[in-house]
């Protein structure tokens, strides 16, 4: 039964009685949403802060789309138009008004200024009611849809027929073909494919891919308010909307979950191909297969046989006007989704987009929404709604990687290559401008592989370069000794949005292998595929495609045309000069040389979003310091303090249960200060190990021992080996190490939580495990080492980033240029800081926990380093000059909180 929570006269239903901070986090997030600002929200893990975000946000949109609606009934009884329309934000108030008085010449009679007026108003009238129309007629179908099931099955199950009907009749054909000899037809038609069609006009609108206009009006229904909320990782969206499924709101509220065709296609076929940009090409492929199927009917007969094999079964509009319906009648994770589309024979990825205009809630990964040109082809609208970035403490780092690319001299070389020999077999084919702008690519490889030294002409792999070493230079420079600065990388950049030529050329190699004929290997590649797919309708051989050969495991994997990459890179020299940098490096040989594009100022991909939305709010369970995100983001984006809102909560926990300890000398009165000239000393690492065997000694369960890289930690393990701590230290804990691969992970933290389960049981000498992991690496972020897992958390030092990388050196100096206020020293004390923070908040998940936190560093003693802590850490920390008083009061501190009695 979900409470009902009033706070500051606003209606929050909620699952269960809140915490007071989950009170004040929706209330101050009811009042940045309806105010129109920018939040940036803290609320430590373990105080529900996604619950919280749900409630709180899902309750303002309640309110706000009542008020719409009871305002616009009675602006539509008194037949008058509002002054400014509520769908608009606070702070983009309608400048309509001010647009016509500022455009209306001086001296213009009054009865002119009042026809204006006059309709105006009509328009706006005719524009409320057919929003009312629209908004009766969605929610006339959604009901209908919840309320007949009957129906909605019986169709799904004729929509199952049909297509079972038709794909044995596409195999009979499929089985017909191959057993003939003719293939001639087949391969001219793949010929057809791969030919770029005629470049008409470098200020051609740019067509859209997906689906045509014509398939549906309701493509272009117009998007109501909503919120979108974006988060890291797959498993951390599915988890919102689990909370969201649980929440008050779970049976109300039209979800829909974007994703990447990689993880929504359904298209067995397509996904084998495994990687992303093949996945994407072939989906791509297929459906332009399918309009084309529609537009040239004069052909039919004469390429039935192509069509059928290359057009997707899943991807039908009115199966995905259904799987729309569907979504939107009930909240569903992906996984929901891609079985729901499974179920429907309908396609989950454009299934989903359909959705996205009458959702109230868009749940999508960081990447579609920041950038601008997947936003585009997703359908995402962003002007008047809100965006909610959850798990944002990396967020500036996310928005640099988004939009900075690498190309390497091999991708160079193969790029040049290919494009080449495509250019000669269908030189006669193509018409001038597409001829002229595959030249000036070609250009533009063959000068970059002379910056880096070597010649596009001859094998990479075989070109040692005379100059080796790193440097860095604006764009402009780069531009100059390129000696490209003379073409439009701005027409070039349309041009491969246009033409596709990327994604021709990866067709080209794929069905050649870069050379004019088809290869008999291909040939009975090709065969070899029919045949799999023959043998996978048998039954009992469902399960062969997740068993992959062992010829297979030997290949090497497949991955988009190189041009893509350089695609990529293009576009981020058309960056401003003062917001980029090139980074050219010279390694040995060509292949491995690289040229590599950093963005100095992610704020100018950030301004887009905050400029049309209505609200934005940056959440996280650890934004400390929060600097970086007013400077670097909102100042830099044009956004004002007075629109900034910060919100911090406590944890929920009680103040005795953490114990967080400054140590600034250990058991043999070293001093603790891991800089980089000192931290390899043996004294030093002999102290860590002291310090860690006294820790053993009183904490129960689990220690987690955090190292500022993993070099230093491998050092500091292997000196313990051969000193003899690494014994001493395994008779009370079993020593656990982060494992170097990602998919060793789960392994490892399963037999690390198996053994402190069984130690708690058995208590004998050993009383649970040591687990050494490495700040910024696997277990660093998004673990959960909850209760026995995580009752001391120790940091060796303090993360700093390498002060010698030429990127962050170059960051600094931006900064120091532009942000006078913000100097480069205290970007590096932030990343620093972010990354403690990151990891010590690894131990607190929930209100009964407990645990102890060692900061091993004289330097976090510092007042301006204990300013960067969390607020909840940093109240109760104590700076312990020695360490027998710290060890004293861990002793203490761990027994009373083991044995409460």
């Amino acid at each position: 039964m979900a409470d009902q929570i009033q706070e500051g006269g606003i209606h929050f239903p909620f699952p269960y009685t809140p915490y007071s901070i989950q009170k004040d986090f929706m209330t101050e997030l009811y009042h940045v949403l309806e105010a129109g600002k920018i939040g940036i929200f803290e609320s430590p893990t373990g105080t529900g802060k996604s619950l919280s975000l749900i409630c709180g946000a899902l309750s303002w949109l309640r309110d706000f789309e009542q008020k719409k609606q009871q305002e616009e009934a009675r602006l539509l009884d008194l037949g008058i138009a509002p002054p400014n329309h509520l769908e608009e934000s606070p702070n983009h108030t309608s400048t309509s008004q001010r647009a016509s008085d500022a455009l209306r010449p001086s001296g213009e009679p009054d009865w002119i200024a009042q026809f204006v007026q006059k309709k105006e108003e009509r328009d706006m009238i005719d524009r409320l009611r057919d929003e009312q129309v629209k908004r009766k007629k969605r929610e006339e179908r959604l009901q209908q849809i919840r309320h007949n099931a009957h129906l909605r099955y019986a169709a799904k199950r004729m929509r199952q027929e049909e297509e079972e009907m038709e794909r044995l009749l596409h195999l009979s054909k499929e089985m017909l073909a191959a057993a003939s000899s003719g293939q001639s037809e087949e391969e001219l038609g793949r010929e057809e494919e791969l030919i770029l069609a005629e470049y008409e006009s470098d200020e051609e609108k740019k067509t859209t891919s997906g689906v045509h206009e014509e398939d549906n009006e309701d493509l272009e229904e117009e998007h109501i308010t909503k919120i979108y909320y974006c988060s890291r990782t797959h498993s951390q969206l599915t988890q919102f909307v689990h909370e969201v499924q649980k929440s008050p709101f779970g049976k109300e509220t039209r979800l829909i979950s974007l994703g990447s065709r990689q993880n929504l296609c359904v298209n067995e076929e397509v996904k084998r191909l495994g990687s992303v940009h093949l996945i994407n090409d072939r989906c791509l492929e297929m459906q332009k297969n399918k309009h084309e199927k529609k537009n040239k009917e004069e052909e039919k007969a004469k390429k039935r046989k192509l069509e059928n094999r290359m057009s997707c079964p899943f991807y039908n509009y009115e199966q995905m006007q259904f799987l729309r319906d569907e979504v939107l009648m009930e909240v569903k994770d992906i996984e929901q989704l891609v079985v729901l589309g499974k179920e429907a024979r309908a396609c989950p990825y454009y299934g989903s987009r359909f959705a996205i205009p009458s959702a109230q809630l868009v749940v999508l990964p960081y990447q579609m929404l920041l950038h601008a040109a997947t936003r585009q082809a997703a359908g995402i609208k962003l002007q008047g709604q809100v965006v909610i970035i959850d798990e944002a403490h990396n967020l500036i780092d996310t928005i640099t990687s988004i939009h900075s690319a690498e190309v390497s001299g091999l991708q160079l070389c193969q790029a040049h290559s290919q494009l080449s020999q495509y250019m000669e077999r269908y030189r006669k084919l193509l018409k001038a401008k597409n001829l002229m702008y595959i030249k000036q690519i070609l250009y533009l490889l063959e000068k970059f592989v002379t910056v880096l030294g070597g010649n596009v002409k001859q094998n990479p792999n075989t070109q040692n370069l005379f100059q080796t070493g790193t440097e860095l230079k604006t764009i402009n420079d780069f531009l100059f000794q390129s000696q490209i600065d003379n073409i439009n990388l701005f027409k070039v950049q349309r041009y491969f949005e246009k033409s596709m030529v990327s994604r021709k050329l990866f067709g080209f190699t794929k069905e050649y292998g870069g050379v004019s004929i088809l290869s008999p290997s291909k040939e009975q590649s090709r065969l070899a595929g029919f045949q799999h797919f023959l043998e996978s309708l048998q039954p009992g051989t469902g399960a062969a495609p997740s068993s992959p050969s062992r010829e297979d495991e030997s290949r090497p994997p497949e991955f988009g045309s190189p041009l893509m990459q350089i695609e990529s890179f293009l576009a981020a020299l058309t960056t401003a000069n003062q917001d980029g940098r090139v980074i050219v490096r010279r390694h040995g040989s060509l292949s491995q040389s690289s040229l590599r594009f950093l963005l100095l100022n992610p704020s100018v991909h950030f301004a887009q979003v905050v400029k049309e939305c209505r609200a934005v709010i940056i959440a996280g369970g650890t934004m400390q310091p929060v600097a970086d995100f007013r400077e670097q983001l909102l100042e830099c984006a044009g956004v004002g303090t007075e629109r900034v809102v910060e919100f911090s909560c406590g944890h929920v926990i009680p103040p005795d249960n953490i114990l967080p300890i400054v140590l600034c000398s250990g058991p043999s009165n070293q001093p603790l200060e891991f800089i980089y000239q000192k931290r390899d000393l043996p004294q030093l690492m002999d102290e860590i190990g002291r310090i860690l065997c006294n820790l053993c000694n009183v904490v129960p369960g689990g220690v987690v021992c955090f190292f500022p890289s993993y070099d230093y930690l491998h050092k500091v393990q292997a000196h313990w080996a051969q000193s003899g701590l690494l014994t001493r230290l395994t008779v009370k804990k079993k020593i656990f190490q982060e494992p170097s691969r990602a998919n060793q992970v789960e392994q490892v933290l399963t037999e690390y939580s198996k053994c402190i389960k069984r130690c708690s049981q058995v208590r004998g000498v050993m009383t649970g495990a040591l687990l050494l992991s490495v700040v910024g690496g696997k277990m660093s972020e998004g673990i959960n080492f909850s209760d026995d897992l995580g009752r001391c958390v120790v940091m060796v030092g303090m993360p700093y980033p390498n002060i010698k990388s030429l990127e962050l050196q170059e960051k600094m100096a931006y900064l120091d240029q532009t942000r006078p206020n913000s100097p480069g020293k205290s970007l590096i004390e932030n990343l620093c800081m972010k990354a403690v923070n990151q990891s010590i908040g690894r131990a607190i998940r929930h209100r009964q926990d407990f645990a102890s936190i060692l900061l091993l560093d004289q330097r976090y003693s510092r007042p301006y380093i204990l300013a960067k802590l969390p607020g909840w850490i940093r109240d109760q920390v104590s700076i312990k000059a020695t360490f027998g008083p710290a060890f004293a009061a861990l002793r203490k501190f761990h027994r009373e909180k083991s044995d409460p009695s």
